[in-house]
């Protein structure tokens, strides 16, 4: 059997060093034994556009599948100034103080347009980024929503099959992302800012309707009365929402992520949803269902890529678009179209 020392070699050539392509065994091996090189060249080739990349990817998932999914899956969202940065530097380095390993992700569906903020979370994440116990990935920088969750999910499986047990996924943008990662994880968590008042009336029903847990941060000094005001606000708005679970009432609490306070007992509450849902069955099922879900989710990125890339459709596109704008063919039209192209 190869040894995972192997992994590194390199070859020589009149240009340089390069690394040396390594086989689907060699990814596998080099991930399970916590390689953090291998690790990173892993989810770089989940994320390359090469077809042959992509289907050494794909054997790979399926070879460290059965090794993933012991870990936390935590999702984390908060309106803009929350301070989540902070937070997740603050609770991952709580948790690696704690014997866990953390792999912090990011699902960013603005980065076609920005290249993502994630990279500059990383840079703020000074302490965690240079935690042997921490792993800090920023999100790919191209693709549909799907394309970029797909990736995440990806790089979840590679991470826990590395021994990561804790994977908090960060949603860096906003609207869709929220629900994309919810639908990811198993405890989503929003963070909110003291002083509920209009902010209140801001958040968006449907990202609490999917909130695991609610947690007030940058509770201290004067803002700590603020904040307990806040979390009253947001107890009162929970109340009058359905539970996700029957067994789990989201429960709302105060922290703050620059000193650490409150953050051990909101992980407690994390570890109390895992044991509760894990006890009655629900959280078993609720991967099964995700699992569907991302096969359909899949699908339809990959059906939506192989339309937009198929010869006849890019060649009648610009005219049929063009014919769109001018009024001479209506959209529902140039649907019929485009599809009897792809088809026939």
């Amino acid at each position: 059997m190869k040894t995972v020392t192997a992994l590194h070699s390199q070859t020589s050539t009149g240009g340089g060093t390069r690394r040396r392509q390594l086989g689907v065994e060699e990814y596998v091996e080099g991930v399970l034994a916590g390689n953090r090189s291998i690790l990173g060249r892993a989810i770089t080739l989940v994320e390359s556009r090469n077809p042959e990349h992509h289907r050494m990817a794909e054997e790979i998932i399926l070879r460290l599948l059965p090794h993933s999914g012991q870990a936390h899956r935590v999702g984390i969202t908060g309106v803009p100034g929350v301070g989540k940065s902070t937070f997740i530097e603050s609770l991952g380095t709580l948790l690696t103080g704690n014997g866990h390993k953390v792999a912090v992700l990011a699902v960013d569906p603005s980065s076609t347009r920005t290249g993502g903020s994630i990279l500059g979370d990383k840079t703020r994440m000074e302490k965690l980024s240079v935690d042997a116990q921490a792993f800090i990935r920023p999100s790919p920088s191209a693709g549909t929503l799907g394309g970029v969750a797909r990736k995440t999910r990806e790089t979840m499986i590679i991470c826990e099959a590395a021994g990561y047990d804790v994977v908090l996924v960060e949603t860096v943008g906003v609207g869709q992302s929220e629900t994309v990662v919810a639908d990811m994880v198993d405890f989503f968590l929003v963070l909110m800012l003291p002083g509920a008042g209009d902010e209140l009336q801001g958040i968006k029903k449907g990202v609490l309707e999917i909130a695991d847990m609610i947690a007030v941060n940058k509770a201290d000094g004067e803002n700590e009365v603020r904040a307990g005001l806040a979390a009253r606000e947001y107890r009162n708005a929970l109340r009058i929402m359905t539970p996700l679970s029957a067994s789990w009432k989201p429960p709302v609490v105060i922290c703050a992520g620059l000193n650490g306070t409150g953050l051990g007992p909101l992980w407690e509450k994390v570890v109390e949803h895992r044991e509760r849902l894990s006890a009655n069955g629900e959280l078993p099922e609720k991967r099964r269902q995700q699992q569907i879900h991302w096969m359909w989710s899949m699908l339809d990125d990959k059906l939506m890529r192989m339309l937009r890339y198929h010869p006849l459709v890019k060649e009648m596109l610009p005219t049929i678009e063009q014919d769109i704008m001018e009024n001479r063919l209506s959209p529902t039209l140039a649907v019929e179209r485009i599809l009897n192209a792809f088809l026939h």
